[in-house]
């Protein structure tokens, strides 16, 4: 089997009894820096061999990985920190497994934006995870303009050096809303600051940072400020017959299509 394995995003403790368990038995472990990797290891006094699989070479990776596996080995992929795939490498051999008709297999564990929005404190109800934004600003605002009108939270990771400019591609395309930044979750020197967007970010910057922002507020539809029959006309003028029409309306004004039937039976 392949096995994809998170590990722990700071404090070394926070691996699963299942990991240490399939990690012992792996004949060989493919990690995205191999030194990272070695010092985990080391610390449960696990010795494999290690194989490079980073963003560089995941093509070669994958070929090797499925090498392996179909020789009978136990083979584990890992990241540096947290669920390979997900922001870190990972992604194209999966797709390669995939292609290929391999069984591969995913070992839960730590999760960077999962515990930044347990502690941002905003609604986690709902959430998009946008991971990390575009190099250059010009991409970075239109990426963000996706989510201009998304009412859920927003979830980012950002690298130290790009957390202001973050903040103002924000500010640019959301205005200005409620955000909280995360850093060095499960270490001594965690954190959650609160901000918002038109102030940006205070202090020094430090450490691998998850950004989250408070969803788009809701706005009044402006067909509600027209009567109903007005409402119900504007949408049979974009096309829409008198039935849908009548749904649309109704939704828009949170009653049944029945409260308003009556006064469109000319319509």
């Amino acid at each position: 089997m392949i096995y994809f394995v998170a590990t722990p995003i700071g404090n070394l403790k926070d691996i699963t009894l299942r990991a240490l368990e399939t990690l012992r038995a792996a004949d060989a472990i493919f990690c995205e820096d191999t030194r990272h990797t070695l010092k985990l290891l080391s610390a449960y006094g696990i010795k494999k061999p290690l194989y490079p699989c980073h963003k560089f070479n995941e093509r070669e990776a994958a070929e090797k990985i499925i090498a392996l596996s179909r020789e009978g080995r136990e083979v584990c992929v890992v990241s540096d920190a947290g669920m390979p795939v997900v922001s870190d490498p990972g992604a194209e051999v999966v797709k390669r497994l995939a292609e290929a008709g391999e069984r591969f297999t995913v070992l839960p564990g730590a999760c960077a934006f999962l515990c930044a929005l347990v502690l941002s404190g905003l609604s986690a109800d709902r959430f998009t995870f946008a991971g990390f934004l575009p190099d250059k600003r010009g991409e970075r605002v239109k990426a963000l303009e996706r989510y201009r009108d998304s009412r859920e939270t927003l979830v980012f990771h950002a690298a130290p050096q790009d957390v202001d400019d973050y903040a103002s591609c924000m500010y640019e395309v959301f205005g200005d809303r409620r955000a909280v930044a995360v850093r060095e979750i499960t270490k001594i020197h965690e954190e959650s600051v609160p901000f918002t967007l038109k102030e940006g970010l205070a202090g020094d910057k430090r450490g691998e940072y998850v950004l989250l922002v408070e969803g788009a507020p809701e706005r009044e539809n402006p067909l509600n400020a027209l009567s109903v029959r007005e409402h119900v006309s504007a949408y049979m003028g974009q096309g829409y017959d008198k039935k849908e029409a009548l749904k649309l309306a109704a939704r828009d004004r949170g009653v049944p299509k029945s409260v308003l039937y009556k006064e469109t039976l000319d319509l």
